[in-house]
């Protein structure tokens, strides 16, 4: 770290009773908040397991049976 940002980090954190390490934690969360790119929302993903080890394929056949219709 240069010797003139040190002095100013010591200073700051005689002065407010924080450490110094409180205080880069601080000015380093300020910074990515400022210039990182908002996250897009993921989307619904899944994780687990069903116990239906066809889901995938059985799900039309579910879905039919769930909305009360019957296959022919």
């Amino acid at each position: 770290m240069p010797a003139d940002l040190l002095d100013r980090l010591d200073r700051l954190a005689r002065s407010s009773g924080r450490t110094k390490t409180a205080l880069i934690v601080d000015a380093l969360r300020g910074y990515l908040e400022a210039t990182e790119p908002p996250r897009a929302p993921m989307p619904f993903v899944a994780i687990g397991r069903s116990g239906h080890g066809r889901l995938s394929l059985d799900a039309s056949r579910i879905a039919a049976r769930e909305m009360g219709e019957t296959r022919r």
